[in-house]
């Protein structure tokens, strides 16, 4: 890894204790140490605090927040869970902030990488072919052609609204959810893996709660850390992401999803607790289904759990 003393503009005055308060970042949303959220929620410890992070794209970190995300929480892995064609999205929107001024006055980040030097990146589209292919049969054979025209022509957000009018938005967020545990089970493997042997990890996404929620329900279920608690964890994203809320509502109406999309359902982890039990017989048999090993589950709730 190198050595990251000089990306930052000083020193930051870090007190003893700090290291677990998220307060204070200048541009990064929904972040949280989730040891911290369970334990705090529950009254006792369950988990082991500093290791497991989750948070929304944290692209436009300032330098400031970098240099938290390392000397601060001491993360050395970031497991990005995003498609190509978000970060395509977001390669696009930093070009168009390079061409203003008042952007680069206010984060000098952003003259540079998109991945924080000295940090280890694992990128993991969760929600790839398998899903597609999952969310494509769902289509009628008209939508389908069409959305082939859509992306010949290179028109991939036309093609994705297609998608997200028909098939997404019936489905729902807990909709959606079940299909990403049919249909997504070696990434979310893959992803569980590089969690137990990375830690201190930060997980993302875009926002930070569907995908990345999906991966911590799964990870607490493995822990026995109840239900409720869970729940709180999850619902914590829709406050944490308010401030943004104009700029979410646009972009999932850009294809094709309405405000629901936003939030996060009050019943969504009991709807996915409930899944997981009618068919798989619970976490354990569902992850040992999509090969997940048995070693490498007890190496990572050994390395979670109090």
């Amino acid at each position: 890894m190198t050595d990251s003393k000089d990306s930052t503009k000083g020193s930051l005055d870090v007190q003893e204790g700090d290291i677990l308060n998220p307060a204070g970042f200048e541009n990064l949303l929904n972040f949280r140490d989730v040891g911290k959220t369970i334990n705090d929620f529950v009254g006792e410890k369950l988990m082991k605090e500093g290791l497991l992070f989750r948070s929304a794209r944290p692209d436009e970190a300032t330098l400031h927040d970098r240099s938290r995300i390392q000397k601060e929480f001491m993360i050395n892995t970031i497991i990005d869970l995003r498609t190509n064609t978000e970060h395509a999205n977001q390669k696009k929107k930093r070009e168009g902030q390079l061409q203003l001024p008042q952007e680069l006055q206010s984060n000098a980040a952003l003259l540079g990488p998109f991945e924080i030097p000295g940090v280890n990146y694992k990128l993991i589209n969760i929600n790839g072919k398998s899903f597609e292919r999952c969310l494509i049969k769902r289509l009628s054979w008209w939508s389908l052609i069409k959305m082939a025209f859509l992306m010949l022509f290179r028109q991939r957000m036309a093609a994705i609204s297609i998608m997200g009018r028909e098939v997404m938005q019936p489905r729902g967020l807990i909709g959606l959810g079940k299909d990403t545990l049919d249909a997504c089970g070696s990434e979310i493997a893959e992803t569980l893996r590089t969690i137990s042997t990375s830690q201190p990890v930060l997980i993302h996404c875009t926002q930070g709660k569907d995908r990345t929620g999906m991966i911590i329900f799964l990870v607490l279920l493995l822990l026995k850390v109840p239900i409720k608690a869970i729940t709180h964890d999850y619902l914590m994203s829709e406050g944490e992401l308010e401030v943004e809320m104009e700029e979410r509502i646009k972009e999932i109406r850009s294809i094709g999803l309405d405000e629901e999309f936003a939030g996060c359902p009050d019943a969504w982890v009991e709807e996915m607790h409930r899944y997981l039990g009618e068919r798989y017989g619970g976490v354990e048999e569902y992850l040992k289904g999509i090969g997940f090993e048995e070693g490498v589950e007890v190496r990572l709730i050994d390395g979670l759990r109090v």
